[in-house]
């Protein structure tokens, strides 16, 4: 990579981050060292595109660096000592800093142990050659490339690169990073790469369930997560990660429909999709494989249990109170997860019908407007309340005069 990139940081780079980090890169001069952009918003300067996560890499300390900029410019500032990493953070504006550092693994899947190093160093830990590229931030290299692994031909050929064979033996998560990448920008993984991941899939175990599940969570937040998981499926990813997980046909067009109702698909509703035709026994394993928060693994459980009972919602002549009656206790994405995946016609449009009006039905009337009406607190005001609420939504009332007259009805008939 021989051509100065200014250009393209001016035209890219909203006119307050690139004042920040022409600010940042005067001030690492003023020290005496080196300051580059790095990582995903140098490959995507070279593809075009915007990326507003800027990660910067100072030759010296990343701390330092940090509290001269925000006595520049004003902000606040986060560090972490141990790491010699900063967050800046000013208005809208939030940067990345860090001392660039070389790593090595104790053992496979170890988080790494790190100390301070070059830009070279520090490009040669990064997980493809794609993503380890930097561009000088001082002023006088301003724009000058960095590329000592053949990034920007990759980009140029649309390949995915590891930078050497033990990359996915020192960091299995590489495997689900490299098909995320694979997928959204249309490339294809190196031929040698995909061997190497073929070869190392059982170095998946030495990841653990957080880690794991949260790479999944960036596939299911791209804009079409069917293929990347698709492609997981095929090299024998989702097979490793849990024995039942699959990414075939009828998944990508469950996302497919997913999208049609909801853009983005929320993660609670991804896993769902993941786990739908999962045995309860199987959703609590990959709940647990991958230490999924609580909120996630309630609507996943949700989802099976629903799904169980979709058939009631396939009865001729079912009135909305009872649509209402049998969802009320789920969640909605859970709801929505099994509206995606339904295959009934009669069961779909129920299930949207409490999405989309039935679960924000209220009564007009409460308990007190009750008790004025003469309804003792207790039981009996509990049931009329109930009752009236499912008549609000059959739509046999519509209105609060409506409610009282309905409610003065049933008191003269219960006498």
């Amino acid at each position: 990579m021989a051509r100065n990139l200014a250009s393209q940081l001016e035209k890219h780079l909203p006119s307050e981050s690139l004042r920040l980090v022409r600010t940042a890169g005067e001030l690492a001069s003023g020290i005496g060292v080196a300051l580059y952009l790095v990582g995903g918003a140098v490959r995507d300067l070279l593809l075009g595109e915007s990326n507003f996560d800027i990660d910067l890499v100072v030759e010296g300390d990343a701390p330092a660096l940090a509290n001269l900029l925000a006595e520049r410019l004003g902000g606040k500032v986060v560090t972490h000592r141990r790491f010699g990493t900063a967050k800046f953070t000013s208005a809208d504006l939030s940067i990345d800093l860090a001392t660039a550092r070389a790593e090595s693994y104790e053992h496979p899947g170890a988080l790494p142990t790190v100390r301070p190093s070059s830009i070279r160093s520090d490009l040669s830990r990064r997980d493809f050659t794609i993503n380890a590229m930097a561009v000088h931030l001082n002023p006088h290299d301003f724009g000058t490339p960095v590329d000592p692994f053949g990034g920007e031909a990759d980009l140029a050929r649309k390949l995915i690169r590891v930078l050497h064979e033990k990359s996915f033996c020192d960091d299995a998560t590489r495997m689900l990073r490299a098909i995320r990448y694979e997928q959204r920008f249309d490339f294809h993984l190196e031929a040698s790469t995909e061997e190497l991941l073929r070869r190392d899939l059982s170095m998946l175990h030495t990841i653990s369930g957080d880690r794991t599940r949260h790479e999944l969570e960036l596939i299911l937040k791209e804009e079409n997560p069917e293929k990347p998981l698709g492609r997981a499926a095929k090299l024998g990813i989702l097979e490793r990660i849990h024995p039942s997980l699959s990414g075939d046909g009828w998944l990508a067009r469950s996302f497919q429909r997913a999208r049609a109702m909801s853009c983005p698909v929320p993660l609670g509703l991804g896993f769902s999709l993941l786990a739908y035709h999962f045995g309860r026994q199987q959703a609590d394993d990959l709940i647990a494989r991958l230490r999924m928060p609580k909120a996630t693994a309630h609507i996943v459980q949700d989802t099976l249990r629903l799904k169980e009972k979709l058939d009631s919602l396939d009865a001729p002549g079912l009135m909305p109170s009872a649509v209402h009656q049998l969802l009320k206790d789920y969640s909605p994405t859970s709801v929505a997860a099994c509206a995606v995946a339904s295959d009934s016609p009669a069961t779909i449009q129920r299930l949207q019908l409490y999405l989309n009006r039935l679960r924000y039905v209220r009564t007009s009337l409460n308990g007190t407007d009750l008790q004025a009406m003469g309804v003792p607190p207790g039981p009996r005001l509990g049931r009329i309340l109930r009752r009236l609420h499912g008549a609000k939504l059959d739509r046999k009332v519509k209105t609060r005069e409506e409610e009282m007259r309905l409610v003065r009805l049933w008191l003269s008939e219960e006498g």
